[in-house]
């Protein structure tokens, strides 16, 4: 999208100087606006046109039969699909009584900005109706980090040239119509109206609408108040009916006049509060907002927005295009989290309805380590939301004749929702990669209150899953059959590589922490013997390598598989599972996304280096990349590896996931893990960063070995590491490293030792890096070679 001519590149927002009707769709994800609990997706201000009409509130959805053509025992019965709650956003404009729709008349002029610093939408349009009279319309829009349930529209009218007699409607509205997104009718038939009315309230400039959805029993209130600025003359009215609550204001404006609205639009919903309970709530916020006022609430925006980019930013010299996407990204990150307080970050996010709104792996694995850096109190309660869940995932356990907790593969609530079991069920890593998760921020923050309670209560239960899935054999060697990988294009195997390096990580930190908290282990059950033998478990751990070639393997006889003919696939068959059955993916080497080469970024320890780049070399000339989530995985192998300018070609392509549309599918939302893999792929790339330890598993440390490529002249970033601020400043021959704040830290440069102080920086000169052969990507599945200062050839995206 972003070489689409109506979008420019500018390093602190994103703008379109056209409405461009082709990519509709995919603006509305780009410019959506969301805070982790609500969540607009950047819809015109009038509703139409439109690709796909989106307001969430984190948590919300409905339940829906899953189909199986064959049932089984332990399938999961239901689903859960985030539905489009009661719109707050639309204010339909009629001049002279003609529908501002930019269908219709001349667009004279249209632009939108998004500002990564303000957290603004800013829309401005000039426009001449069919009968030939002319206005300026602007708006802004936000979704306030302060205040977690509010959003607000300023929505300026004015005449050009003649005066004119104006209409402006703010509505809220329920139910409204989508585009089929499934083709399973009884789906269709839930979310097609979710929301059944309760109550409707409209007077002054005041709305209210009360919804409950059908079955999953959810209930759901907007409340509305507006500010109305206009010449003498202006007046207003109000109504309401089932699904739609409206304000009317109607003026005749002359030359040099124009009318202001301001519109505060407050959300909640709840599954056990009453109706009155629901009410107060949405009605307290609009209150609360209205009395801030509209330049308040800009001004508690901006507070925000400069205290995260002061801990967050990242400066890429040398490429302005990247240099956008990942303030794009990180910007995008933080509206998936900041106030989703104990709810799940979706993979899209809260800008659509892709993937039904679930959550995966991807949140722990990407997103959380970004976070984890940034801003920390959004991981802490992220994995509070897991640890809410445990008892869903305890019975998940017992229902497949396992211990402990089996994390459901995809969620909205905390059931497992995966109508596939092979790639749902069998993708048992995700249980340490929540564990990872846990020791990953302990180790960053410090945080003992964390690690003493919901911490350790989720490493116990992934423990104990592990203990029980796995199996010993005649020698000892503690190995788990019949589970899928990261790759989904490798189901139901032996020892995944992955899988195992977690489950010890996993095992080793749980283990770890019982000796550490035995009081708090006591009361979850956990003693001594039982850590012994989870010590003892990953002591032993299988880890399949393949002597004759000099590599590991993703799984047990993974390298004896016929290799995948990619010189017999045209383009056009990927991503193969679109395109070919997945008996045949599983039984060939063909590897969908990162997953042996994930393992190496995050256990980094259990690999020497030349193993890493043998391993490296040989999995880059089988993955296809059919996934959002192996670009980032790629790019910080390949530097770590030597292959600079591959790393860097794998940068773009993270970067640029939903501002190029590569995947074809950002009109369903953004990927908010390839989004947050921006950022891994150049602080753990081309930054080199690695933490080591934490949670009771050794010294806490963080290192950084890092390297630029021949196309970037710097690279700066801040990370927090136990309340202080490290920055870390990268040229092409040395690195300076800046503790901006609080006690001595000790890190690690390329292996060296080092102390830095706030009065004393430290600066250490770069090592050359290695030089090996170049790897080979399949056919047809080399990244977009990048130049200078952007792809070499940029309309082949």
């Amino acid at each position: 999208m972003i070489t689409h001519p109506a979008f420019g590149c500018e390093p602190w927002s994103l703008r379109e100087t056209e409405l461009s009707l082709d990519v509709l769709a995919q603006s509305e994800s780009v410019f959506a606006l969301a805070n982790g609990h609500v969540g607009w997706r950047g819809n015109l201000d009038e509703g139409e046109p439109h690709g796909l009409p989106g307001a969430y509130l984190n948590g919300v959805h409905e339940v829906h039969p899953l189909p199986y053509g064959e049932g089984g025992y332990g399938y999961p019965e239901s689903g859960e699909t985030a539905v489009n709650v009661t719109d707050g956003k639309i204010i339909r404009l009629l001049v002279d009584d003609e529908p501002f729709d930019l269908r219709y008349g001349e667009l004279v002029a249209h632009e939108r900005v998004l500002d990564f610093r303000t957290g603004l939408l800013s829309r401005t349009a000039e426009w001449i109706s069919p009968a030939g009279t002319a206005a300026r319309v602007a708006s802004r829009r936000l979704v306030s980090f302060t205040q977690r349930a509010i959003a607000a529209v300023e929505y300026l009218v004015e005449p050009l040239g003649t005066p004119i007699t104006v209409a402006v409607q703010s509505e809220l509205v329920a139910n409204e119509q989508l585009p089929r997104t499934s083709g399973d009718p009884r789906v269709s038939a839930v979310i097609d109206t979710p929301l059944r009315a309760e109550e409707d309230f409209a007077r002054g400039t005041r709305l209210r609408l009360l919804h409950r959805t059908g079955h999953s029993d959810q209930r759901v209130g907007v409340a509305a108040d507006h500010l109305v600025q206009g010449p003498e003359g202006t007046c207003w009215s109000a109504e309401s009916e089932p699904d739609v609550s409206r304000l009317t204001v109607t003026a005749t404006l002359a030359p040099g006049q124009r009318l202001r609205l301001v519109k505060f639009v407050a959300h909640g919903w709840s599954a056990e509060r009453s109706l009155p309970a629901v009410r107060d709530q949405v009605e307290g916020a609009v209150a609360t907002a209205r009395s801030s006022g509209w330049e308040g609430l800009l001004a508690e925006q901006r507070q925000y927005l400069d205290d995260f980019w002061s801990r967050a930013d990242v400066e890429v010299d040398g490429d302005e295009q990247i240099q956008q996407a990942v303030r794009f990204a990180l910007f995008h990150v933080l509206q998936a989290a900041a106030r989703a307080e104990r709810r799940a970050v979706p993979a899209k996010g809260l800008t659509g309805t892709g993937y039904d709104g679930h959550a995966f792996w991807d949140s722990e694995s990407f997103v959380l380590p970004v976070l984890t850096f940034t801003a920390p109190h959004t991981v802490a309660s992220a994995l509070r939301w897991r640890q809410e869940t445990l008892p869903a995932a305890l019975e998940r356990a017992r229902t497949l004749g396992l211990e402990g907790a089996a994390f459901p593969w995809r969620t909205i609530s905390g059931a497992e929702c995966s109508a596939y079991w092979p790639a749902g069920t069998a993708a048992f890593h995700v249980d340490a990669d929540i564990a990872h998760a846990v020791v990953r921020y302990v180790a960053a923050t410090g945080d003992e209150q964390f690690v003493r309670g919901p911490g350790l209560e989720l490493l116990v239960h992934t423990a104990r899953l592990w203990h029980s899935l796995g199996r010993r054999d005649a020698g000892g060697v503690f190995h788990i059959d019949g589970v899928t990988g990261p790759d989904e294009y490798s189901a139901i195997a032996r020892d995944n590589l992955y899988t195992n390096l977690m489950a010890r990580r996993n095992l080793w930190a749980a283990a770890a922490c019982v000796r550490r908290f035995p009081d708090e282990a006591a009361e979850l059950g956990a003693a001594a013997e039982e850590a012994a033998a989870w010590q003892d478990a990953g002591d032993r751990m299988a880890v399949p390598y393949d002597e004759q070639l000099g590599v590991h393997e993703q799984s047990a006889g993974f390298t004896t598989l016929e290799r995948w003919d990619f010189e017999a696939t045209a383009p056009e068959q990927y991503p193969l599972l679109l395109h070919f059955p997945y008996f045949d993916l599983y039984r060939k080497q063909v590897v969908k996304q990162a997953d042996l080469v994930l393992a190496m970024l995050t256990c980094p320890d259990a690999f020497t280096e030349e193993e890493k780049a043998r391993n490296f070399a040989y999995y880059e000339a089988l993955t296809v990349r059919d996934s959002s989530l192996s670009a980032c995985c790629q790019a910080v192998l390949a530097a770590e590896t030597g292959h600079l300018r591959l790393a860097w070609d794998y940068v773009g392509e993270a970067a640029l996931m939903d501002l190029q549309d590569l995947e074809h599918n950002t009109r369903d939302g953004l990927h908010i893990a390839s989004l947050a893999g921006t950022w891994v792929a150049l602080v753990l790339g081309l930054g080199g960063m690695r933490q080591y330890g934490g949670a009771g598993a050794g010294e806490p440390m963080v290192g950084f070995a890092p390297r630029l490529p021949e196309q970037l002249t710097r690279l700066a970033f801040t990370v927090l590491i136990r309340g202080r601020g490290l920055r870390v400043e990268i040229g092409r021959d040395a690195a300076r490293y800046v503790l901006l704040e609080g006690e001595p830290l000790d890190l690690l440069h390329h292996g060296e030792r080092l102390t830095v102080t706030a009065a004393e920086p430290a600066t250490r000169a770069i090592p050359p890096a290695p030089s090996r052969p170049e790897p080979e990507q399949p056919r047809g599945r080399e990244p977009l070679r990048r130049g200078p200062a952007g792809p070499a050839d940029a309309g082949s995206s």
